[in-house]
């Protein structure tokens, strides 16, 4: 599908905070930091999500302003908070509280309905975190209503214990043209479960893809690089080297919002897939999972738009 100049990419799920024991909080969501990244590469995406009616509810709003964000699509919740996960450290190891019961899961269909009719969708994106209520996949249900068959839905497994079940990701894989999800979770999903050699993982995935009617199915494997899976081939994606990795918050985050605009520009696979990769490995070395240089990703448009494939 070639978008117009006009068709906005429409994405769809929760946004939080990372809160710290030392009182610092992070903001982010998957969902969210696709959209900022989009944002920086000038896509003008659409985000579909819900937050409180309280201070960090209104720094979402000041700081979607600010990055130049369209907050049409951001609800705000009377009864919820702005969603949370409480952050500990145990031996310099983290462990995470996704809170539940936060605005997100309570996004109102009909007016997240209304938000994307008054666009031009060029596709729909969404995780899986936000649909661990009912009240906010039956919001999802509605968008891909709307949506139908007329724009790519792109689907980004994020399996986070307790909050999944294989229904619900069964429900949101039927309908989808692309989906993307890392090696662990290929191994959750797959019937029957795979081993973890690099083949037999392989083999699940296009068995996967071919499951679901699946255009495009993308393997993230940390270290190992990613693979894209199509009707054709498997495309094995080698891993960026990173001069000095600060973390890996964000990364596969990173990787998505690129893979998306590849998927807007009409990319090849095999350049889709290299750029995706070259940007995650870029936020491999710094703090966070957002960047609020707007230069940083005009430069990768410019060394990008050189080498069209």
């Amino acid at each position: 599908m070639k978008a117009s100049r006009q068709a906005r990419p429409v994405i769809f799920g929760e946004i939080l905070f990372d809160r710290f024991p030392d009182g610092a909080s992070v903001l982010g969501g998957a969902p969210f930091n696709v959209a900022w990244h989009l944002q920086g590469f000038g896509a003008a995406p659409l985000f579909i999500s819900r937050v409180g009616d309280d201070e960090p509810g209104a720094r979402v709003h000041a700081l979607m302003r600010q990055w130049g964000m369209d907050t049409s699509g951001l609800q705000v919740d009377p009864e919820h908070p702005t969603g949370a996960v409480e952050v500990s450290l145990r031996d310099g190891q983290p462990s995470y509280h996704i809170v539940p019961r936060q605005a997100y899961d309570f996004v109102d269909a009909a007016r997240a309905r209304a938000a994307v009719e008054a666009c031009d969708p060029a596709l729909l994106y969404h995780g899986t975190l936000a649909l661990r209520h009912d009240v906010s996949r039956g919001a999802l249900e509605a968008l891909r209503h709307v949506v139908q068959a007329a724009v790519p839905v792109c689907v980004d497994l994020n399996l986070r214990a307790p909050w999944w079940d294989s229904a619900v990701v069964h429900d949101v894989l039927h309908g989808a043209s692309w989906a993307k999800l890392n090696d662990e979770e290929l191994l959750a999903i797959s019937l029957p479960p795979p081993a973890a050699a690099a083949e037999e993982l392989a083999a699940a995935a296009q068995a996967l893809r071919q499951r679901y009617g699946l255009q495009w199915l993308i393997v993230t494997r940390g270290a190992a690089g990613a693979w894209l899976v199509t009707a054709e081939r498997c495309l094995e994606g080698a891993p960026v080297s990173v001069a000095s990795v600060v973390d890996t918050v964000g990364a596969g985050d990173a990787f998505a919002a690129v893979a998306l605009l590849g998927l807007l520009r009409e990319w090849s696979p095999e350049d889709t897939l290299q750029r995706a990769l070259a940007f995650a490995a870029h936020l491999c070395g710094v703090r966070g999972a957002t960047i609020d240089d707007p230069a940083l990703y005009r430069d990768y448009l410019r060394q990008w738009e050189a080498t069209l494939g």
